[in-house]
């Protein structure tokens, strides 16, 4: 949503070196002062692209606001890519490039990770984790998080959302018209995306048989990924959402308010929890106190305490505070902005003078990478918790809930004395400018 309810970040004008022009765009930095769980794991990785299609759905881009309501609706076969990352079998190899574009939707660039082009998958049956993007956005703007996660043991597919994408976002006439489609589809996407996943799951012809346990799935979102994964939990739009002048045309987003029976229908039970990092929506009305409640998993909410974009005290932690039906956590990095621990670091090509968008990647004050590594750990944690029953890990999220506030206290020998309250999983001094608080359902 950066484009249409903020201005622009001071302009980036950096001339690169020729050494700089030719780094590598690294998605698995790991910096020395990473907290515990953000190491990827012991398994290799392998990652696939697969393409879908969900057919009849609603043009929302073929629906004029200023005309009539068209009866019939325009309909589409709606393109889907999906970006799988999964455990692949020890001493697999392949390419670990990942072609893509940058927020300009014309400069191609290579991502470098770990994970290897087609590998083959190991053995055993891993939960699914889904991965929505921003708006707009692409699958590899989390990709940091989507190799990550399948080192640990799950199967990551991160969706391109049509008419979302830095490739299919359009700016001219329909540039309202996108976010409307974005307002209609993310949920649809989310749950067909997990419909054709589990289907695979049983395929013998899909490398994805017997892999994934979609029946054990977990749901992340940035941004408007974020509005989706809300939407998908049961968080039902308000009245007053149906009426923004951005948002579809003539009601379309009806489907999703709260009380209607096609949004009663809408929550998988599949899903078992979600991860919100900025979800964009409350700060514009998207929805009230009494939608929110209508959530119906565990949710952890990442943002950044400056978000410009989705708001932090009237916007994510009003969303945190709201969804009174739910155990939940709010991360929070103090002083961060919109890109609080989500998008991938900065790629090099965005660094040079005229490209536009790196502000797209960039915060103002946090490092990317330490974001990055800091929302590695707790969504691990989290997940973990979520979809393992891993109950070791519920001690990396029982915290005191201001991070500089918590004590460093160790014998000589190394164990913890009763009063250290530091931060599991983070080395002395190093656990700063964060915040995790907790709701417990019906507070």
């Amino acid at each position: 949503m950066r484009n249409l309810l903020r201005q622009p970040m001071l302009a980036i004008a950096v001339t690169l070196t020729a050494s700089a022009a030719l780094a590598e765009n690294r998605i698995d930095g790991q910096r020395p002062n990473a907290p515990e769980l953000a190491a990827y794991g012991d398994m290799a990785v392998g990652v696939r692209t697969l393409d879908m299609v969900n057919p009849g759905q609603v043009n929302v881009l073929a629906v004029n606001p200023g005309a009539d309501k068209p009866d019939p609706l325009p309909l589409y076969d709606r393109a889907l890519t999906v970006e799988v990352w999964y455990p692949a079998q020890d001493g697999a190899s392949g390419d670990t490039t990942l072609s893509t574009y940058l927020r300009d939707g014309q400069t191609a660039i290579d991502l470098q990770g770990r994970a290897m082009r087609d590998a083959a998958p190991a053995a055993g049956t891993y939960p699914l984790v889904m991965i929505s993007h921003g708006w707009p956005g692409n699958r590899f703007l989390l990709s940091h998080l989507g190799e990550n996660l399948a080192s640990k043991g799950y199967v990551v597919a991160a969706i391109d959302h049509n008419e979302s994408t830095y490739r299919t976002f359009q700016v001219s006439d329909n540039y309202f018209a996108t976010f409307g489609s974005t307002l209609v589809n993310r949920s649809l996407d989310q749950l067909f995306v997990l419909d054709q996943i589990a289907a695979m799951s049983s395929d013998a012809g899909s490398f994805l048989n017997g892999l994934v346990d979609a029946g054990n799935t977990g749901l992340i979102g940035y941004s408007m990924g974020g509005y989706g994964a809300v939407i998908t939990a049961g968080g039902g739009v308000s009245d007053g959402a149906l009426a923004l002048p951005f948002g579809a045309p003539h009601g379309l987003l009806a489907l999703h308010k709260s009380g209607s029976d096609s949004h009663a229908a809408l929550p998988d039970p599949r899903i078992k929890t979600i991860v919100a990092f900025g979800p964009w929506g409350r700060n514009w009305g998207m929805w009230d106190a009494e939608g929110l409640a209508g959530v119906q998993v565990p949710a952890l909410f990442i943002a950044g305490s400056m978000d410009e974009v989705s708001g932090y005290e009237t916007g994510v932690r009003a969303i945190w505070t709201e969804t009174t039906g739910v155990d939940r956590a709010l991360l929070t990095f103090d002083s961060a902005g919109h890109n609080a621990g989500a998008p991938m670091p900065v790629p090099a090509e965005a660094l040079a003078e005229g490209v536009m968008g790196a502000d797209h990647y960039l915060d103002p004050v946090w490092d990317t990478v330490r974001m990055n590594n800091i929302a590695q750990h707790f969504i691990t944690a989290w997940l973990d918790t979520e979809l393992k029953a891993d109950a070791d890990k519920a001690a990396y999220l029982d915290l005191v809930p201001v991070s500089n506030q918590g004590v460093w206290a160790t014998n000589d020998d190394g164990s913890l004395k009763p009063e250290h309250s530091y931060w599991k999983g983070f080395d002395k001094g190093y656990a700063r400018g964060l915040r995790l608080e907790w709701l417990k359902a019906g507070e």
